[in-house]
C-alpha cells in the first residue's frame, strides 16, 4: 500500500504548534515539544520561525477562523450586504476565534513574567488581543460615514461590546450543567448583531 507522502516541515511544525497550544495552553508549550510533535529537530524549527510567538501568529493566521481578514476587507467594502448581516458574520467568526484561542491563551495568566515576556514579543510583532477591536471600529466608522449607522454612535464602544460578548461566550458557560452556551453559534451571532444594531441605527 502506498504511504501518504509526508506534509512539508512548516505545514508540521504549524499543526504541531496548534495541537499543542490548544491542549496544553501556550504557557506550557514549548518549541522542543513542538518540533518533537513535528517530527523535526528544534533547530529547524527556528529556520522557520524567530519565536514562539511568531508561531503563535502563524497559526492565528493560518490556522484558524479569518477574523482580521474579514474586518480589514469590509472597513473598503462593506461586500453589499446591510450593517447588520456584516455584523452577524463578524459575530458567528469572532465567537468561533475566540472559542479556538481562549484555550491557548488562558495559560499565560497564571504564569506573569512569562506573560509580560509574551506581551512584549508580540508588541515587536505588532500583534494583540486589541487589534480586532480596532479593526472593527475603523470598519463601524466606515459604515458612519456612509450614512448607514447613526452619526452620535460609539464606534469603539460598540467595537468592544460586540467582540467582548464573543469573548465571553468562549468560557463562560463551561461550568453549567449542559457546559455549553444556551444558544446555538447562528443564534447568538444574530441576536448581538440585532441588539448592537439597535443602539447604534
Amino acid at each position: 500500500m502506498d504511504q501518504k507522502p509526508q506534509q512539508p516541515t512548516r505545514t508540521r511544525i504549524i499543526d504541531a504548534a496548534r495541537d499543542l497550544m490548544h491542549t496544553a495552553g501556550l504557557a506550557r508549550t514549548t518549541t522542543k515539544e513542538i518540533a518533537r510533535a513535528a517530527g523535526c529537530s528544534e533547530a529547524a524549527l527556528y529556520k522557520y520561525f524567530s519565536s514562539k510567538e511568531e508561531l503563535f501568529v502563524t497559526v492565528l493566521n493560518e490556522r484558524l477562523p479569518r477574523l482580521g481578514d474579514l474586518l480589514g476587507t469590509l472597513a473598503v467594502d462593506p461586500k453589499g450586504r446591510t450593517v447588520e448581516e456584516n455584523l452577524v458574520e463578524i459575530a458567528r467568526r469572532a465567537a468561533l476565534f475566540y472559542e479556538q484561542t481562549f484555550p491557548m491563551a488562558a495559560s499565560l495568566y497564571a504564569e506573569p513574567q512569562l506573560k509580560a515576556r509574551h506581551e512584549e514579543i508580540m508588541r515587536g510583532l505588532g500583534r494583540g488581543p486589541h487589534m480586532p477591536i480596532e479593526g472593527l471600529a475603523e470598519y463601524l466608522r466606515a459604515e458612519q460615514q456612509h450614512g448607514r449607522i447613526a452619526a452620535d454612535a460609539d464606534p469603539l464602544a460598540a467595537a468592544s461590546l460586540l467582540l467582548g460578548a464573543c469573548v465571553h461566550r468562549a468560557f463562560a458557560w463551561e461550568m453549567t450543567p449542559g457546559g455549553k452556551p444556551p444558544q446555538d453559534l447562528d443564534a447568538f451571532a444574530r441576536s448581538i448583531a440585532r441588539t448592537l444594531m439597535a443602539g447604534i441605527s
